[in-house]
């Protein structure tokens, strides 16, 4: 156990080693001028599964920020949930970098 890095870092950084194979993934969704905190939130839990306080967090994030990463992972794994945030109206794309 790396002691600089929490269980969750972790686990995340193992995730993204045994299934994305060299290449990291995520959804990024942008702040806009339509969509409300509460549809934000709403969809971030049931379309991503993550608690009311992540994605109230993220909501904030994308609106201060401009954008935040919602999701990490395998490409094909992202792709549905990304089309499915966009369906809903929210601004959001899959980014993915070669890692070295």
């Amino acid at each position: 156990m790396n002691p600089y890095m929490s269980t969750l870092e972790e686990e995340l950084v193992l995730e993204e080693v045994l299934t994305d194979h060299g290449k990291v993934s995520q959804i990024v969704v942008y702040n806009d001028d339509v969509n409300t905190f509460d549809w934000v939130i709403e969809c971030f839990i049931e379309i991503c599964n993550h608690t009311f306080e992540q994605s109230e967090q993220l909501s904030l994030l994308i609106h201060f920020k401009g954008k935040a990463t919602v999701k990490t992972g395998a490409y094909e794994k992202l792709r549905p949930i990304k089309d499915a945030l966009v369906d809903r109206g929210l601004s959001a794309v899959i980014e993915t970098a070669v890692s070295e």
